[in-house]
């Protein structure tokens, strides 16, 4: 397996994998909007995208983080926005070595931890984290103000 930087040629992809992504959390968007912001992320590198493909060159899934400053630690940090892996990849360690990949970028650029979010549902996922010794915070609540 192969985990490398998503670039603009992998936009066709991975905007079908993100699609299916927004699908899993009930949030259907058309396509072409899907694109967009993904053309988006990659074009203002606002994002970081890691892309696994097998050794054929399918594409198995994806991560994406998000720089911020961790306040209170006064350090860089990343979000870890967005995991997914494809249905028929799944349970074969593509999301581990995604989450993996994940962790070296971080070291790599120096940030002090990665934060996460997930569905109080996915229950496979909370098992994956806390097996890579992610700790679930119990001390805050997230909250969340819909401006549109």
């Amino acid at each position: 397996m192969q985990i490398q930087a998503a670039t603009a040629a992998d936009l066709d992809e991975l905007s079908e994998m993100f699609g299916a992504y927004l699908a899993f959390y009930q949030v259907v968007k058309p396509q072409a909007q899907v694109r967009d912001f993904l053309t988006a992320r990659l074009s203002n590198a606002d994002s970081t995208i890691l892309l696994a493909r097998d050794e054929q060159g399918q594409a198995l899934g994806f991560i994406q983080l998000y720089a911020f400053f961790a306040s209170l630690a006064l350090q860089p940090a990343w979000l870890l926005s967005d995991l997914y892996v494809c249905e028929p990849a799944r349970r074969q360690g593509v999301g581990e070595a995604l989450m993996n990949a994940a962790r070296a970028h971080a070291e790599a650029t120096g940030a002090c931890g990665l934060q996460l979010e997930t569905a109080k549902s996915n229950l496979p996922g909370q098992a994956l984290y806390e097996r890579l010794d992610y700790v679930r915070d119990e001390a805050f609540y997230t909250y969340w103000l819909g401006l549109h």
